[in-house]
């Protein structure tokens, strides 16, 4: 049976990586700290940002215990000790607040942070569920720690893009379809095989490649959505997405 994917572009649900629409929302409500509510936006943080953080860990020299502790303890001591307040979203991205409240909490603070992860009052991350080392090895083993930890804010906001476009393909019934074209994504010009993917879809090459353009432009839109929400007030959208390309590039 032929189909498209209108019905999911015209839909609002971000999904699994559901996350506020307004930008720092997140970081506001931890900032709040003793709340319950609190509690949730430091896991929501932790969970869309903890890997870039532990690549950056594990690539300046920490095995993957230490790193583990160091990522799982910043989040905890980044609400305990008042640091997220001290975010300034007139002043710089949120990529670059994490990445300097980090490199201060490894330089000073880690190991008391570490009684923190390790005492088992809080986990943000579970870590086995979460392949961080599998992740970690496939990098590139000559990427410095800041490029790396570039490298992978950029894969993760496309992953949380990619999560939030799943997601919308979920609701709308068509799980299978996305599975199909997802490979399509990343494709170059050129680099479809519509005829190929014309079987499994059920669809003729003419209805692939609509669905696959639509597929494209929806995915540009959440990822630039994605991006949009790390960026403090009046910063320049189109060159956060030219750094972005960049890095993964590189």
């Amino acid at each position: 049976m032929e189909g498209d994917v209108t019905s999911v572009e015209s839909g609002s649900g971000r999904g699994e990586a559901g996350f506020p629409v307004t930008r720092w929302s997140v970081v506001d409500a931890a900032a709040v700290g003793g709340t319950q509510a609190s509690a949730d936006a430091l896991e929501r943080l932790c969970g869309a940002y903890w890997y870039p953080l532990y690549a950056f860990a594990r690539r300046s020299g920490q095995s993957a215990q230490d790193a583990q502790d160091l990522t799982q303890g910043f989040f905890a001591v980044l609400l305990d000790k008042g640091w997220i307040a001290g975010a300034d979203r007139e002043k710089g991205k949120l990529r670059t607040f994490l990445l300097t409240a980090f490199r201060r909490f490894m330089a000073k603070e880690w190991r008391r942070g570490q009684a923190v992860a390790r005492g088992g009052t809080v986990t943000l991350v579970s870590w086995e569920d979460e392949g961080a080392e599998s992740r970690y090895a496939a990098a590139r083993a000559e990427t410095p720690a800041e490029q790396m930890f570039d490298r992978q804010w950029a894969l993760t906001l496309m992953e949380r893009a990619i999560a939030a476009l799943r997601g919308e393909f979920a609701q709308a019934g068509r799980a299978e379809q996305f599975e199909v074209l997802k490979g399509t994504l990343m494709a170059g010009r050129g680099g479809v095989d519509y005829g190929g993917l014309a079987g499994p879809l059920a669809m003729n090459e003419g209805a692939v490649r609509v669905a696959v353009h639509r597929l494209r432009k929806r995915f540009r839109k959440l990822f630039r959505e994605e991006v949009e929400r790390t960026l403090a007030e009046g910063e320049n959208l189109e060159e956060e997405m030219r750094w972005l390309a960049r890095v993964v590039i590189d």
